[in-house]
């Protein structure tokens, strides 16, 4: 402003002028950006096909598909897992050497299924009952070596293209169905029984004629008097599977198969292709899955082995004497199978470590039997 003969006057440029030149400028501005914009696309999904190695009702092919889900949430979309069950694209004891291929990109399974290839495969599925359970093994898979152990046997031993990762403990698994009780280890010798992994050798050391074959065709083998008893995994399982149909026994408590955990398998080559927070969400998406699945696994199998007696099998813990005959046959098993060097090394670190975690259990924890009797066992 400026004083001139005692007037007030506006000494800047005309404002009118100066507006008209501000909205031109931020009109032009504008027309540029929406010509740009074009030039912005969104990123395609990155599709994967997951096959599992489960029938399509089976609770586990329900695990693999919490992953599916979970990974596809933590994405937003980046990503997307197609689950299929098994025999989708290959049965489900070819899933490995698919995903190894890039027939599949990626699959969920147990190391057990991969006992023809290495035994050694099988003690990150079906290790021996040193008193520990499933969470220590992935407390050994994650801190105590087992992880790099693991790696070195697929991708440096088997020559296998895939990145593996151990996920969802499960609990002890049942001796299996059968026709009658079984009363002592001789009750299984020469009998034709199902199981998979190391739990084939343990078996074989009670003179068992031994038959591995996938969950979906336990059932149908029994019914044909194909097997004698079998063992698949866990009540709810066991239930749409439908042994209750075929059997009437149900023996729990085993050490063949004391602890398990699944596998999640994807194409190496697909896999180190990823971005690395993708990478990173596919490991993640495990550990976060692996915990639900135990939570879930508690409220189901509960559940449906009320169901089971429901439907008037008789469940019956595995005698002292056949456990005693399984911690015997382990020691044999052991003996005979580090005479290969790599199964050496791996079940060795194990028994290092569930000895530490065990001991540590065991001194540390009070009893849970004598807190659950004291509330629950009736008078």
């Amino acid at each position: 402003m400026t004083e001139t003969s005692g007037k007030i006057t506006d000494a800047r440029p005309d404002v009118r002028t100066s507006r008209r030149r501000f909205i031109a400028t931020a009109a032009a501005a504008a027309a540029g950006a929406t010509v740009a914009a074009p030039a912005v696309h969104a990123q395609a999904p990155i599709k994967l096909k997951f096959q599992s190695t489960w029938p399509n009702k089976d609770i586990f092919h329900e695990f693999a598909g919490d992953y599916v889900k979970r990974v596809n949430a933590m994405t937003g979309g980046r990503v997307e897992l197609e689950i299929l069950p098994a025999g989708s694209v290959v049965p489900a004891f070819q899933m490995l050497d698919a995903v190894s291929s890039g027939i599949l990109d990626g699959g969920h399974g147990v190391a057990a299924y991969w006992y023809g290839k290495s035994k050694a495969f099988s003690l990150f599925g079906t290790a021996p009952a040193f008193g520990w359970d499933a969470d220590e093994l992935l407390g050994w898979i994650r801190f105590g070596g087992g992880q790099e152990l693991y790696d070195d046997l697929v991708q440096n031993t088997l020559k296998l293209n895939v990145v593996g990762m151990l996920s969802g403990p499960m609990p002890s698994q049942p001796l299996g169905w059968f026709k009658k009780e079984i009363t002592g280890p001789e009750d299984m010798k020469g009998m034709k029984y199902r199981t998979v992994g190391l739990g084939a050798d343990l078996f074989k050391e009670f003179g068992a004629a031994v038959t591995i074959v996938p969950g979906g065709e336990i059932v149908p083998a029994i019914d044909r008097g194909l097997l004698d008893g079998a063992e698949f995994n866990n009540p709810s399982s066991d239930l749409v599977l439908g042994f209750p149909d075929v059997a009437k026994v149900y023996m729990l408590g085993s050490y063949h198969q004391a602890l398990e955990c699944f596998e999640i398998l994807f194409n190496k080559t697909k896999f180190d292709g990823l971005p690395k927070d993708v990478q990173e969400i596919l490991r993640g998406a495990s550990d976060a899955t692996s915990s639900t699945m135990m939570w879930k696994a508690q409220d189901r199998y509960s559940k449906d082995l009320a169901a089971i007696k429901a439907r008037g099998v008789k469940v019956l813990q595995t005698p002292r004497s056949v456990l005693e005959a399984q911690l015997k046959a382990w020691d044999v098993v052991i003996a005979n199978l580090s005479a290969d060097p790599v199964f050496k090394k791996v079940v060795d670190s194990q028994k290092e470590w569930a000895k530490r975690i065990v001991g540590f259990r065991l001194e540390y924890e009070p009893d849970s039997k004598f807190a659950y009797d004291h509330f629950f066992k009736p008078a």
